[in-house]
């Protein structure tokens, strides 16, 4: 019986082979564009899951409270919460911290050297929580003891040639010592959907003595310390821990070590914690001290919404399209219930015409995923690794939507057909009834509301992105080249290799500045100190700390308000400062006139403020205003940015500075970034995000149009004689086509009205996450209403003018 109705629902499929391209066509952009979204979705919410403990793994966070109100919160804290909290928690199985490793690498043979940015120094424990492949080494020693390090299997190939290193030695220099560190292990290369990017760890004991050696440090500072907040700190608990219960135990802990010792020395400032899953980290936390930008997972959900719409439009559409060819297929059903067929199997008839059209529809989807593939991950940066396409997530969220989406869009149309009488179809009395007519506009709505919110939120998206970019930052970072700074030159002999280098960077044409600092911007400051206004009035504040060269603020077009700039002539500006506008007011100037020659207190250090800056956003404009106080350093190496004049050829210019650089500082690679490109990849999530939102808002709009063309199709077809008769009794050509198209644009209107609340009340949240946002206005409706009608207008009219200019005669023959 079923090759039966196998062969029934063929048949149709050819005898109608328009309606079934169409159908095909449409179900299948909509399948393969929530596939290609859930490739998406998926991988972004697979971070960190290859961990075997990684349901047991939480991360520290810290809260800094000065006054009573928030200042900050940071993914980084203190290096005794770790010992301290295994120690007072049983439910803790083991903890570990890691703190940043940058240097520069050689290897002592072959002389390859490479500057590092993406290693930590890391407890031995980090090898018992993470899983970290070992391809060679004793993970339970191979961090245990002062100069130890283990390689990524890509590490240790780029230095050493291959992955049989243990034992060999790379050499790590910096202005204050060369040490050499012994290669104890080799891992698998670390996977990309982490939040930690990793080529080599270096054991804890190495940084003790790095900062006993160089900083004279006598009180163990690496494992003692409730002050220095550098270190990201990761918890192991016991399987089946009550971690809300472990939550709330945390404030008495804080109390117990930081808070009440600050009281007792009078501080209004005060600390929290709290802990967050590893596997939430990637997606839900966006705080200061991050370890790599972080994706968004409110936009990541959004999008998985907007997949379930594409594909709803292109069920609806099935649906809209096998209901309004009722009226063709009635005398079909009337004459096979009267040769004696019962209702379930006209059901299972039409249920099987829909599993049939689906099928094909998901072969065509599929493959438009294969190829679309590549163009996705060159365009979006979407995954194409195995990752992904061993993922059995993806597996079955496709076989659901093909299974899903063949019933859903099959039953109603099965049961609405199946329904019909035989005597009143047979006698020619059949029309299509009042409920499904409404049905099929009601559908029609919601098609349009899920496209009309779509070109909103595209609009929204792509003016917040603009609006981000194109925002004047109160610093300009067009036209900048930046030189990282040497590490390995002694302080003593800095100078003397700084010098001529400026000297004859600036000589060569197209340079017009070069000034040295210790960040810039879009380099989150990690250097941060409590600071006040010398006043009996005034407390404490958290501020940010940069340091910087008497050329920095010109070089950067930063403008002051009160005051002067430092100066080199000056012998005093080592104990002058300079504040931001933000900062004078959180100290508590009254103006920033009134700041200067005032006294302020930073850490140990009393500074004259010498200068008021304007305020500018040294971060992207997710971020507030950070309050910033400008240390004169002229020593600062970090960067060493370089105004190059418009026009000139960039890459002349790079190889003349890479050659003055190789001459002066021999023994460090040279690197360098431009800085505008640098400063947009904080958007990095947000701009990935609009582009796929609007490249699938596209779709879901064509999808939706798709149905559109076909049900106008129908339309026109049933209406034939009507039209013929209007044109004889003089009915213009675009009367008929307004006649043919108000129904369906009565019903656009209708969905924008809808839409737009709808519109406005996700995107006003979306954009609640940014501290510095665009209003949404009511041109963004009004136009979004404009192209609705547009497209639906164009779309019917493709078959409303071919009808109207049809011959009447033909269309009345029959009559």
């Amino acid at each position: 019986m079923f090759r039966n109705h196998l062969t029934i629902a063929w048949r149709q499929i050819i005898k109608r082979k328009s309606y079934s391209l169409l159908n095909i066509l449409g179900l299948a952009i909509g399948i393969a564009s929530c596939l290609l979204i859930l490739y998406f979705v998926l991988y972004e919410r697979s971070y960190d899951n290859f961990h075997e403990k990684g349901s047991n793994i939480y991360r520290l966070r810290l809260d800094s409270y000065q006054n009573g109100e928030l200042a900050y919160q940071s993914a980084t804290v203190f290096p005794a919460f770790a010992p301290t909290l295994k120690s007072d928690f049983p439910e803790i199985v083991e903890s570990c911290r890691i703190h940043d490793a940058e240097m520069v690498m050689t290897n002592p043979v072959s002389r390859t050297k490479f500057s590092e940015r993406k290693g930590y120094y890391a407890d031995p424990s980090f090898l018992q929580i993470f899983d970290l492949p070992m391809l060679s080494g004793d993970p339970a020693t191979a961090l245990s003891g002062p100069d130890k390090i283990i390689l990524s299997k890509a590490m240790a190939t780029k230095y050493f040639g291959g992955t049989d290193v243990i034992g060999k030695q790379v050499m790590v220099k910096d202005p204050d010592l060369i040490q050499y560190y012994e290669v104890t292990g080799v891992f698998e290369n670390y996977p990309a959907n982490s939040h930690l990017k990793l080529d080599y760890l270096v054991s804890y004991e190495t940084l003790s003595k790095i900062v006993a050696q160089v900083w004279q440090d006598t009180t163990d500072a690496t494992n003692t310390s409730w002050g220095w907040y550098d270190f990201y700190t990761y918890l192991e608990f016991e399987p089946g821990t009550d971690v809300a219960e472990v939550k709330s135990k945390l404030p008495a802990f804080v109390d117990k070590y930081i808070n009440e010792p600050r009281r007792e020395r009078g501080s209004t400032t005060e600390n929290s914690i709290d802990i967050m899953p590893m596997q939430d980290i990637h997606l839900y936390s966006n705080i200061n001290q991050e370890a790599e930008v972080n994706g968004d997972g409110k936009a990541v959900s959004l999008l998985l919404l907007v997949a379930f719409f594409i594909l709803a439009i292109a069920w609806i559409n099935y649906v809209n399209l096998a209901t309004a060819r009722s009226l063709e297929r009635s005398k079909e059903v009337g004459l096979r219930k009267v040769l004696g067929a019962e209702r379930k199997q006209l059901i299972v008839q039409f249920l099987t015409e829909s599993l049939l059209l689906n099928f094909g529809a998901f072969l065509f989807a599929l493959m438009i995923v294969q190829v679309a593939l590549p163009f996705f991950q060159n365009a979006f940066g979407f995954p194409t690794t195995s990752v992904l396409a061993n993922n059995p997530g993806f597996v079955i969220a496709a076989v659901a939507a093909f299974l899903t989406g063949a019933v859903l869009s099959g039953i109603y149309p099965a049961f609405v057909l199946s329904g019909f009488r035989p005597v009143t179809v047979l006698k020619g009395l059949f029309k299509n009834s009042a409920h499904g007519i409404a049905l099929r506009k009601g559908l029609i709505v919601f098609q349009f509301v899920t496209s009309i919110a779509l070109i909103v939120g595209t609009m929204i998206v792509y003016k917040q992105l603009q609006f981000m970019r194109n925002q004047n930052l109160g610093v300009n970072i067009e036209q900048t080249l930046v030189v990282p700074g040497p590490d390995t030159v002694l302080d003593s002999l800095y100078g003397g290799q700084y010098k001529p280098f400026k000297m004859e960077s600036l000589q060569i044409p197209g340079v017009n500045n070069l000034t040295s600092s210790a960040y810039v911007p879009g380099d989150e400051i990690y250097w941060t100190n409590g600071a006040k206004w010398l006043n009996p009035e005034t407390t404490s504040s958290t501020i940010y700390t940069q340091g910087i060269d008497e050329t920095f603020l010109e070089a950067y077009d930063l403008g002051l308000v009160a005051g002067r700039n430092f100066s080199k002539e000056r012998g005093e500006d080592d104990r002058a400062c300079l504040l931001n506008k933000k900062a004078a007011s959180l100290l508590g100037f009254p103006s920033p006139e009134e700041a200067i020659g005032e006294k302020v207190q930073r850490g140990g250090d009393t500074l004259t403020v010498a200068g008021i800056t304007n305020d500018f956003h040294h971060l992207g404009l997710q971020k507030a205003i950070d309050p910033i106080i400008f240390l004169y350093r002229p020593e600062a190496r970090s960067y060493y940015s370089m105004k190059i004049e418009a026009g000139q050829n960039m890459q002349a210019i790079i190889a003349a500075v890479q050659q003055n650089w190789n001459r002066h500082f021999p023994d460090d690679p040279f690197s360098y970034f431009f800085l505008d490109e640098f400063f947009n990849r904080q958007y990095q999530a947000d701009m990935l995000f609009g582009k796929v939102f609007t490249f699938f808002a596209l779709l879901a709009i064509f999808v939706a149009s798709l149905g559109l063309f076909g049900l106008s199709s129908y339309d026109v077809l049933q209406r034939t004689k009507e039209i013929g008769i209007r044109k004889v009794l003089g009915a213009t050509t675009t009367g008929l086509v307004g006649l043919l198209s108000k129904d369906f644009l009565k019903l656009i209107v209708v969905a924008l009205a809808i839409a737009s609340p709808i519109a406005w009340y996700f995107m006003d949240k979306w954009l609640a996450d940014f501290a510095y946002r665009i209003n949404i206005g009511w041109w963004v409706f009004a136009l979004a209403g404009v192209l609705s009608v547009s497209v639906a207008f164009i779309t019917v009219s493709l078959q409303s003018v071919k009808a109207a200019l049809a011959n009447p005669i033909k269309s009345l023959r029959s009559e």
